[in-house]
């Protein structure tokens, strides 16, 4: 009986600080409001703001500088509720109140609030991304990461359709979905963030996408797929294992002058890589087969000094003379 009793005691005296008498009793609600918001308490700071605002209005004209006052305060006491949601890290309840905020302010026709929520969003949806990346990343078991690579992917894709001028909400949300396995839409991302302002980051990002698919269809066999996505992946970025892959296609397919091109491409691409002298090599070989007796010379020259390919290189240069 004792907490019931209590619970109606107190809800006669909110009633009552809602309904103020005299402009007396708005002050000392708002008062309490000031002492609140200097002590940090935003939360607090806002019912009793919003509550001296209500027993304000009701006072009618003397108390229009109060509701003034309180009509100024509460949409950066609400906008300040929702940052400090957002240092707990409650992502989610933080968006709530800033669109409360938001409302208010428009209510009360703050354009600095407004403004200040309109680049707050984006922001904290990436910082939101951020955190579910880090986490996702973490974790060991692969059903669990892709769930958590899934929801950053939503966190950074709300966040660009939150300010579709952000490309590095667009080049994440690609670079994630790639992670999860989602190429298709990772691409249509990064296309997204090229307009937005990251084309080279982005173009370096799908480049490396259609090298993935090429190295898949060179594994699985799928040599035409393998040179196609190349050839694709060549058109953002030069990328010297992109034209291995195509040579290696090539010559599974026959193809022997484009196979030539394309380890060509390799070399020039990739000068001081660990297997440019077999590559060398190969080239020699391709354009022996070729019947093109002065290229295979030149190539076979090349490596005649090598460790290992260097006596076979002699042998051949011998034959070719």
């Amino acid at each position: 009986m004792k907490k019931i009793i209590l619970v109606i005691a107190a809800a006669v005296l909110s009633a009552g600080i809602m309904s103020a008498q005299t402009l007396g009793d708005a002050t000392e609600i708002y008062n309490q409001g000031v002492e609140s918001l200097q002590a940090g308490n935003n939360s607090a700071a806002l019912e009793l703001f919003q509550n001296a605002l209500t027993a304000g209005e009701s006072l009618g004209e003397e108390a229009s500088e109060l509701v003034a006052n309180c009509k100024n305060a509460i949409p950066n006491i609400a906008l300040a509720v929702a940052k400090d949601l957002v240092k707990e890290s409650k992502y989610d309840e933080s968006m709530a109140k800033f669109e409360a905020a938001k409302a208010l302010a428009e209510k009360f026709g703050n354009a600095e609030v407004l403004d200040e929520i309109k680049t707050l969003i984006p922001q904290v949806l990436m910082q939101k991304g951020n955190d579910l990346l880090g986490d996702a990343q973490k974790m060991t078991d692969a059903a669990a990461k892709k769930n958590g690579l899934l929801a950053a992917a939503a966190a950074y894709k709300d966040a660009f359709a939150a300010d579709p001028e952000n490309g590095k909400a667009a080049l994440r949300l690609g670079q994630v979905l790639s992670m999860a396995g989602y190429a298709d839409e990772a691409l249509d991302a990064f296309k997204n963030a090229a307009g937005a302002g990251e084309a080279e980051a982005a173009g370096k990002q799908i480049s490396n996408l259609y090298l993935k698919e090429a190295a898949a269809a060179l594994k699985n066999q799928k040599y035409a797929d393998a040179i196609a996505a190349v050839e694709k992946s060549e058109e953002y970025e030069v990328n010297p294992q992109a034209y291995m892959v195509a040579g290696q296609a090539s010559q599974k397919l026959n193809k022997v002058s484009d196979a030539i091109k394309y380890f060509t491409k390799y070399l020039d691409a990739a000068p001081t890589a660990k297997n440019a002298n077999a590559i060398t090599f190969t080239v020699a070989a391709l354009y022996q087969q070729a019947g093109n007796k002065a290229k295979a010379l030149e190539f076979y020259q090349k490596v005649a000094s090598d460790a290992k390919f260097g006596a076979q290189a002699k042998q051949m240069i011998d034959a070719l003379k």
